[in-house]
Parts: C-alpha cells; sequence; structure tokens
C-alpha cells in the first residue's frame, strides 16, 4: 500500500464572514491511498480550521507525513494514533473506505449514492452588513429553502434582530425554520436578555451563544432559556469518552452540532451520537468548510444515520476552485448524481 499528500489552497467566493474574522481563502490537504494489486486508489482531505482545530500549527504535516510512512498501520491510526488529530484522523477514515469500497466515490453505499433520496440541509445565510445578510436570506428563501441559518455576532445585534424580525413577519415558524449561530460571540451577561429576544421570534436554536469553556454558565443559560442551545465549539478538543460523558452530563444542551474534522473524525463522532442518544440529546452534521472531497464523504456517511432535521452540508458552492464533484442541490435537498465520472485532474496537476 502506498501513500502519498500535497496540499491545496481553496479560494473563496466572497469573503466568508464569522464573529472570528473574515477569510478569503484557506488551506486543505488531500490524503491518497492507493493498492498496486488492484490498483485501486482512496482519497480523503485533512481540513483544520485555523483558530478552531487544537491540531493546526509547527509540527501538523510532520504528524501526516508519520501516518503516510506508516501506511500499513492504518488501523492504529484511526483507532488511537489520531484521537488528537481529527481532521487527519477524517482525511485517513476516509481515503482508507474510499480504497476498501472500490476507489469508485462510493463509500457509504446507499438510496443517496444510488441518486434516490436527498438529504435535506439548510441554508446559510454569512455575516456581513445589513443588506447583504437581508440578499442571501431572500435568495435561500427563493431557492425554496425552509429552514435558513444565520451567522450572527458580528454586526450590532440590534441590526440583526432587526433582519430576524422581518423576516418573521413574512414567513411564520411553521413556513421557516430559523437556526441562529453566534461562535461564542456573546458574555454569559449579555446571553440572557440576547436569548429572550430570539425566542421571541420562535428561532429553532442558537449555536455557541458564548465562548466555549464556560460550562458552568453554559449549564445555567441551558436551564433557565426558552431557546434550544446546541453546542459545536464546546466539543472541540473533548476526545476521550469520559470526557464527552463529563462535558453532556454537565450542561445537558439540546443539541450538539457535528463536524467530523473537528470532534474525531467519523469515530468520535459516531461515539458522540451514541451519548448524545442515550440523554434524549438531538444532534446533528455540519460539514467544516471542507472542499467536495470531504463534504462528499461526510453526505454519503451522514444519509446512513437516518436523521430527517435538516443538516448543515450546503457549503460545496463557496469555492471558485472546489474540487468537480457528484454533489447536486434541489428544493433545499443535497443529492448525489450517480452518473458523474470522478474528477482526478486535481491529482494529475498535483503530480499524482
Amino acid at each position: 500500500m502506498n501513500a502519498r499528500f500535497f496540499k491545496y489552497t481553496l479560494n473563496f467566493r466572497r469573503p466568508a464572514g464569522t464573529s472570528r474574522g473574515v477569510m478569503n481563502h484557506r488551506d486543505v490537504w488531500f490524503l491518497v491511498v492507493s493498492d498496486p494489486a488492484t490498483k485501486n486508489t482512496g482519497i480523503g482531505e485533512i481540513a483544520p480550521l485555523p483558530g478552531l482545530s487544537p491540531e493546526t500549527g509547527a509540527g501538523f504535516e510532520e504528524k501526516i507525513n508519520a501516518v503516510v510512512r506508516d501506511i500499513s498501520n492504518h488501523p492504529y491510526w484511526i483507532e488511537e494514533g489520531l484521537m488528537d488529530f481529527p481532521s487527519i484522523r477524517f482525511g485517513l477514515e476516509t481515503a482508507m473506505k474510499d480504497l476498501q469500497t472500490g476507489g469508485v466515490n462510493k463509500l457509504f453505499p446507499s438510496k443517496f449514492t444510488d441518486g434516490t433520496m436527498g438529504i435535506p440541509i439548510n441554508g446559510l445565510v454569512w455575516m456581513g452588513d445589513v443588506d447583504f445578510m437581508k440578499k442571501q436570506v431572500v435568495e435561500k428563501i427563493e431557492a425554496g429553502f425552509r429552514c435558513v441559518k444565520l451567522k450572527i455576532g458580528a454586526i450590532d445585534f440590534e441590526e440583526e434582530l432587526k433582519i430576524l424580525k422581518s423576516i418573521r413577519r413574512d414567513f411564520s415558524a411553521d413556513e421557516l425554520e430559523l437556526r441562529v449561530d453566534a461562535n461564542g460571540a456573546f458574555t454569559p451577561k449579555q446571553a440572557p436578555g440576547i436569548l429572550q429576544q430570539l425566542a421571541d421570534l420562535e428561532i429553532h436554536s442558537i449555536e455557541q451563544p458564548i465562548k466555549k469553556g464556560q460550562w458552568e454558565a453554559m449549564a445555567h443559560l441551558v436551564c433557565q432559556s426558552f431557546l434550544p442551545i446546541a453546542l459545536d465549539e464546546e466539543l472541540i478538543g473533548i476526545n476521550r469518552r469520559e470526557e464527552k460523558i463529563a462535558l453532556l452530563l454537565s450542561i445537558l444542551p439540546d443539541y450538539i452540532i457535528l463536524k467530523p474534522s473537528l470532534h474525531g473524525g467519523l469515530a468520535g463522532c459516531t461515539e458522540w451520537i451514541e451519548l448524545a442518544g442515550s440523554l434524549n440529546i438531538g444532534w446533528w452534521i455540519t460539514s467544516a468548510l471542507e472542499s467536495n472531497i470531504g463534504l462528499n464523504a461526510i453526505a454519503q456517511w451522514t444519509a446512513t444515520l437516518n436523521n430527517s432535521m435538516p443538516q448543515g452540508l450546503g457549503t460545496g458552492q463557496l469555492y471558485t476552485n472546489n474540487i468537480k464533484a457528484p454533489l447536486e442541490i434541489n428544493k433545499a435537498a443535497l443529492f448525489f448524481n450517480p452518473t458523474h465520472t470522478r474528477d482526478t485532474s486535481f491529482l494529475e496537476n498535483n503530480g499524482l
């Protein structure tokens, strides 16, 4: 078995704003595993997020190199060796799954990969000025989305609240589900009043209203709020089973939101789902701004989980130089086109 990797820079079509700043481009790494005996090739994406992923920094590529040099020992790396390197773990998991299923881009065969079932997704509205956010909302609704997620916390909250109120004047909660993601933008002191105003608008849920690491404050918000709270960044770096149990029991959130590249790869997310289910905590899956290679793998895996909630998998149109993929959005659902021919030009262009 052979393995190689290379770096690839993705360029956003428009600046992507979050409460942590604005991104114009991002780097990912592609892991390519091949079997000379079968001549099959598996491709996985390693996509850490700067400022969020605990594994970034000096030594990151050296860790990928260690995996590549020891690729025959991949079960160890997946089960133990990469527990604290979720994006590398996800890349290796999916590259091996792709290889083992024949290298034909069907890692998790299902009705989704047959093209007969779509995955309901939410429309994503990025942070920006008021006019920009309003324009995005209109575009999502006109495209048929009945679940829209807005990033909040970057501009004045009163302006963001006006946008949400204007949406609610035109669409009731029965007609349009609204989710908001604060990315930890508010303080524990600000949050209760903000959450009450959002609850008055029948917002479905808020992701990470305060910064991670404030378990007691977050638990207090969950107890006193009429607005369901979802944890996202809070889960990052919590990789051992006993740590996960402690976090969930301490906060008892309404939902957890899982990104394989951030939350332990597929193995780590599967464990989060199991633990959440035992505590009646809801969950959904979201991509972490991967290219279509990673998004395709996440979507195929998500389709096997039988979660009917809208998932956060609509990020494939963000980049000008994304990899061609069999993913298509139609009527607010993500579909896999089984007639799509796998694009390997990006490998050839990098000498593979």
